[in-house]
């Protein structure tokens, strides 16, 4: 890394996302688009609201006449999940993920996140006496990337940086569980022949991203008619984003400085937090509230209630009690310099769900009436969850550190922490 930041540039689009791809930016463009689909859904001019979100664009021929809604859903949010698999790749191949000894508290914390609020999802429900509401398990399960790193830069300064690499480790496994997820049980009237397609497509990409000079003029309409032939297929078409970044090398070649992952991650994460998941959060955010039940009715369905006791309390035991069974139970142990207490803020914090957690709501149920009530926990289980994470990170960091935090009989040595300047 050189000495010199690169001067600033005077280009607004350029500017604009180098702003959008701060960790810090990604939870607040979210935040504020949902608030407004929320007010302008619950406004005198609600109805204005509504007629934008079911607008249709696109050829019918294609089944792609599609309304806004499922375009921000289905088209922009396969946007997010290529910038996810470009991450995954770069994981597993060059990064956290590639020694299974190292990453495995935080992929076993992931899977612990996961089942426990999926558990306790389907014990409520059951318990308040609405199993038809059973198919929406998955929607606690999963954690937002952007919004949970923001709130850690933002609050956790003074903290190990190692807890960065976990939060993050243990966010992309949950993405790649809830990926498979998706594609396992919210994935109908598979149509094999347009999932062939769209396979060989991601295949003849995979070839192309590794020429030297990859023909991106190609490259592009190959992604979109793979994208296409995967939403033909029954198979959630975002599915095709995370399949492309997948197959680009996460290791530098023909001389490269940096890998390909890392430059077209770079490239798109402005792409996908300043435009893609805004606009996803604000359509999919809008529910109305003024029309219909009600506030209250809504908020006395037990899905909400298994929302957010799902997200909220099932996260941190998901990831805390997993740990801590780990962590006593086999010789795998924390990162250096981290500590147990220091996952207290992080079960917190994947409690976030928020965009995958809004997706699998609009894919779980076919009625409006659990469609917003899940919607309205999500958002309202996200943000407690933000901030119950912020005061747990300060309390935390107040907190005198140990000579070994993790507990591994070596005195830990990595002195990093977050918030510090990078020479």
């Amino acid at each position: 890394m050189t000495a010199h930041a690169p001067a600033p540039s005077r280009n607004p689009v350029a500017r604009f996302g180098a702003w959008a791809a701060q960790e810090t930016t990604g939870g607040l463009l979210l935040i504020g688009a949902a608030v407004l689909a929320l007010v302008w859904a619950n406004s005198p001019a609600r109805d204005g609201y509504a007629a934008l979100a079911g607008t249709r664009l696109g050829p019918e021929a294609l089944h792609l006449d599609l309304t806004l809604s499922t375009w921000a859903a289905d088209g922009l949010l396969a946007i997010f999940f290529l910038v996810v698999g470009l991450e995954l790749k770069q994981e597993i191949v060059a990064g956290s993920l590639r020694n299974p000894r190292q990453a495995g508290v935080p992929v076993l914390a992931a899977v612990g996140g996961m089942a426990v609020p999926a558990l306790l999802y389907l014990v409520l429900v059951q318990v308040l006496g609405d199993p038809a509401a059973a198919h929406g398990w998955a929607i606690p399960a999963a954690t937002d990337i952007a919004f949970a790193l923001a709130v850690l830069a933002i609050f956790g300064r003074g903290l190990p940086a190692a807890l960065r690499t976990f939060l993050l480790t243990l966010a992309v496994v949950d993405d790649l569980l809830a990926i498979v997820v998706i594609a396992a049980f919210y994935s109908s009237g598979l149509v094999w022949g347009a999932l062939a397609g769209s396979a060989a497509l991601v295949a003849v990409i995979g070839v192309l991203v590794r020429r030297r000079r990859p023909p991106l003029w190609l490259v592009a309409p190959l992604a979109v008619v793979a994208w296409v032939l995967m939403h033909e297929s029954g198979v959630h078409a975002t599915i095709a984003g995370v399949l492309v970044g997948l197959v680009v090398p996460a290791r530098p070649v023909h001389g490269e400085a940096l890998s390909r992952t890392e430059r077209w991650g770079h490239a798109w994460s402005p792409v996908s937090a300043g435009f893609a998941l805004p606009v996803f959060a604000f359509f999919s955010a809008g529910v109305n509230l003024v029309d219909g039940e009600g506030v209250a009715q809504v908020l006395g369905q037990p899905v909400v209630a298994a929302v957010l006791v799902g997200l909220v309390v099932g996260k941190v035991v998901g990831v805390l009690g997993t740990t801590a069974l780990v962590t006593r139970l086999t010789p795998l142990r924390l990162a250096d310099a981290i500590g147990l207490r220091d996952l207290l803020p992080v079960g917190l914090l994947a409690g976030i769900g928020f965009t995958v957690s809004l997706l699998v709501a609009e894919l779980s149920f076919p009625d409006s009436e659990h469609t917003d009530g899940a919607k309205i926990a999500i958002l309202l289980a996200s943000l407690l969850a933000a901030v119950l994470g912020a005061l747990t990170l300060r309390w935390d960091a107040r907190r005198a550190r140990d000579a070994d935090m993790n507990r591994d009989g070596v005195p830990d040595v990595d002195v990093a922490r977050i918030g510090d300047v990078r020479p």
